[in-house]
């Protein structure tokens, strides 16, 4: 048993009001900058709905992750390292621009200086790619709140099979919200895929980041992740993806996007767990066991052998501690109510999520049912408006009992607090028939409804005294984005501006029309944007 120490987040679905805090808060700290106008290392998707980039989880198209070869044994799903040489200046598996739907900005002066008239002057859209006037056809968020509906979810990968007993009518269709960052999986495909080795996986809290300097932008670690959560910088030729905020996490902070979380759905904590069971759990034959496989490589901080083989492996005490208070480790693995997105996957993702339970007291009533009586609220749950059988898709390859239990343990947890608060005793009988006891269920109502700040964020600082083993380790100490084009460090954008702008001043672009125009997204909002608008000889004003 080799004991290693993961940080992880949980996320809880039936919170998320889809007001899209995390993703600005994530792309003004981390990606906003020329070069990345397109990415979001952050983004909230509504399901039924194709996603970030289009049709991301369905790997038969983009073959991202892992499968199993005819020995039973993990290859990639993008091919041996032939199959890469041969792709390495053209590779069909990457999503195009158009997945992710081009950024654009307006060209504002237009409104700005129109005259005084009848016809009402608008502000046409130009690419931030390119400076040429351009017609938006798709962004990240075009089918947020099921807009379009009809028309775009029925692509839903995870929509297969469902589309008879799933129909896009308003008076009959659900949606629930789905934020979404990099997995920081415990077997991450993007790091097997990267022919220079510039993707690694911290040792010390599991962390999967980019070594900028060693990057070469062949992109094979785009193409590898199946969540798609690597990027391009176009303009550094460098692939990035989200960070998990790690600059924070060595301080002992959230990540921004948990910070920030209106809904305060999001949970950060430590796991530990058995780094020589992985492979054997993701070579596990039936994607539908990859769940229960994964949680048998997770390790009970409570244990005395545990934690004497964590504190021999070098994980310091106070994180044993914070492993034991772990509200991730509670939610994930001792109650079992939340589950990782697409285990099918076969990358032991590490970002999970609290399925929705919608509103069951309500669909209870309208089905007749008696509330008071436990097996009439647990038979509420197949009437939900979201399909157990999609959840299924989405979190345990198609499994739907498992699916099904944490929505009956989730139920539990309001009948019983519903009983407490009207001063009725709740009993056990309705903790039994979910595996739970009364205790487990105030544990669980405490973290779910009431938890405070110190209670959702449990993350120790990095160890001080380690920073000599952690620079021989990485050769760095600092920030491999803290560079020329990395965050709030500036950056001249594509294409070449004609000189640099001054401190404060937004990036500049020439577009089509011959003219210099600035590009907002790299603004830092500090002084007065002086060159916000070009005169007519399209010299900066």
């Amino acid at each position: 048993m080799r004991v290693m120490a993961q940080v992880a987040m949980v996320m809880n679905l039936d919170k998320c009001i889809g007001c899209h805090t995390c993703s600005v808060t994530c792309k003004q700290v981390w990606t906003n900058r020329p070069g990345l106008e397109y990415v979001y290392f952050n983004n909230v998707e509504t399901k039924p709905g194709v996603g970030y980039p289009r049709r991301y989880e369905d790997q038969r198209q983009w073959r991202g992750g892992w499968k199993l070869d005819r020995k039973g044994r993990l290859t990639l799903k993008a091919g041996g390292r032939l199959r890469r040489l041969l792709q390495m200046y053209y590779n069909p598996d990457l999503p195009s621009i158009d997945d992710y739907g081009e950024p654009w900005t307006y060209d504002y002066r237009t409104v700005i200086d129109a005259p005084l008239g009848t016809v009402n002057p608008s502000a046409h859209s130009i690419s931030t790619l390119t400076g040429e006037d351009m017609r938006i056809r798709w962004g990240s968020n075009f089918d947020d709140d099921l807009a379009g509906g009809p028309e775009h979810a029925p692509d839903d990968p995870d929509l297969e099979g469902l589309q008879e007993r799933v129909r896009m009518e308003f008076e009959q269709v659900f949606m629930f919200y789905l934020p979404r960052i990099c997995e920081h999986c415990l077997n991450p495909s993007c790091v097997a895929s990267c022919p220079s080795g510039a993707m690694y996986k911290r040792e010390e809290d599991g962390i999967v980041l980019v070594d900028q300097n060693r990057c070469r932008g062949w992109r094979f670690c785009v193409s590898g992740c199946p969540y798609k959560k690597v990027y391009f910088n176009y303009k550094t030729g460098k692939a990035e993806k989200c960070t998990f905020c790690f600059p924070r996490i060595e301080s002992g902070q959230p990540t921004i996007c948990s910070e920030t979380c209106v809904g305060r759905l999001r949970y950060l904590g430590l796991l530990l767990y058995d780094a020589d069971a992985v492979l054997a759990a993701a070579s596990t034959p039936d994607p539908q066991d990859l769940y229960e496989a994964q949680l048998s490589v997770f390790l009970d901080p409570e244990d005395p052998h545990v934690r004497a083989e964590a504190a021999r492996s070098g994980i310091a005490d106070d994180w044993i501690e914070a492993a034991r208070r772990s509200p991730v480790h509670a939610l994930a693995v001792r109650h079992r109510v939340a589950l990782p997105l697409h285990p099918e996957f076969r990358t032991l993702p590490m970002v999970w999520y609290i399925p929705p339970l919608s509103p069951v007291a309500d669909v209870a009533h309208a089905e007749g049912y008696d509330p008071a009586d436990p097996d009439r609220v647990f038979a509420a749950i197949d009437a939900l408006r979201v399909p157990v059988e999609y959840l299924a898709n989405l979190f345990t390859a198609g499994k739907a009992e498992t699916v099904r239990l944490v929505l009956r343990r989730l139920a539990a947890v309001r009948a019983v607090m519903r009983d407490v608060q009207l001063g009725r005793d709740p009993g056990e009988e309705v903790p039994r028939s979910v595996g739970m006891s009364p205790d487990d269920i105030d544990d669980l109502y405490r973290l779910l409804a009431i938890a405070k700040y110190e209670d959702r964020y449990v993350i120790p600082q990095v160890h001080a005294e380690e920073a000599g083993a952690l620079t021989a380790q990485h050769q760095q100490l600092f920030c491999s984005l803290d560079g020329e084009g990395g965050p709030g460090m500036g950056g001249q954008g594509y294409p070449p501006p004609a000189g640099r702008a001054a401190a404060g001043e937004p990036p500049m672009f020439q577009g089509q029309d011959g003219r210099l125009h600035a590009n907002l997204l790299g603004w830092d909002g500090t002084g007065d944007p002086s060159r916000l608008f070009p005169d007519a000889q399209g010299e900066a004003t």
